[in-house]
């Protein structure tokens, strides 16, 4: 069971933070990395269309033999963790949890503000979380739909993502939190964006490294932790492997190898 590999997917690109935050945490584990490029951005979608999308990619990983499915995707954490546990074998991690009670460790004034696609926000997944540790919170959302197109098209530095941040962000200045919570794996690409307009005494809660956290501790808690080699990774993407393996290279700290072509079985 500890050599078996941990399976993680995204609705693109955006959960390879969360790829390269495992890799940083868990160095000895094998990883298979699924982007659902065919299908992204999951934000404006229905919630059951991606639970189906959800469903199909977890199937298929669970054929890997997996040990673990993290959902690096907090719009599918969001809509499909529920039906994910109920239809798949392995034990299934969301990013919800770990940013919530992050970011109520995190903030000295109370105030957190989410940032999120359209299908996180709507869900309120992150209040209810946030509010189940600590009622007397004030949480603050904000959709920010422009941002996972500004990152699946490598556009983190140009100018337009700057004046589109501060558009999304002005509320979440007026709002007075001191804790924000980037709600989808394509944010922390954008931190130093954001990080810039809110400012230093505003505290980034990357869904990358608590996620990673949460992981390494529930694999050794529950006695699956590997301890020896070191880990490769396998990517699939649902469409388009060239161009997701050229954005990649963008976004990874270390080549990922061959990107294979994996239609999903819907």
């Amino acid at each position: 069971m500890k050599k078996q590999p941990i399976g993680v997917f995204d609705s693109g690109l955006g959960g390879l933070t969360i790829l390269n935050a495992l890799r940083r945490e868990l160095p000895k584990e094998d990883l298979i990395y699924f982007g659902d490029t065919a299908n992204v951005p999951y934000g404006s979608k229905s919630k059951e269309a991606v639970t189906r999308f959800s469903l199909a990619i977890a199937r298929f990983l669970e054929s890997q033999h997996v040990k673990l499915i993290i959902v690096a995707c907090n719009t599918a954490s969001a809509q499909a963790l529920t039906e994910l546990r109920k239809q798949i074998s392995v034990p299934v991690m969301g990013v919800i949890e770990p940013g919530a009670e992050k970011a109520v460790s995190t903030t000295r004034n109370g105030r957190i503000a989410v940032l999120g696609t359209e299908g996180t926000i709507r869900s309120n997944a992150y209040p209810k979380a946030i509010l189940k540790r600590a009622p007397k919170m004030r949480v603050t959302q904000q959709a920010c739909a422009l941002f996972v197109p500004l990152v699946e098209e490598n556009w983190g530095k140009k100018p337009a993502a700057k004046l589109i941040a501060q558009t999304y962000l002005t509320p979440i200045q007026q709002s007075g939190a001191d804790t924000v919570i980037l709600g989808c794996t394509h944010y922390p690409i954008l931190k130093p964006v954001i990080s810039q307009i809110l400012g230093k005494r505003v505290t980034l809660v990357d869904s990358a490294d608590t996620l990673a956290e949460a992981a390494r501790r529930f694999l050794l808690q529950s006695g699956q932790a590997c301890s020896t080699g070191k880990g490769r990774v396998q990517v699939y993407a649902s469409d388009d492997p060239t161009r997701f393996k050229r954005l990649a290279g963008y976004l990874l700290a270390d080549k990922i190898g061959a990107v294979r072509l994996k239609k999903l079985d819907l």
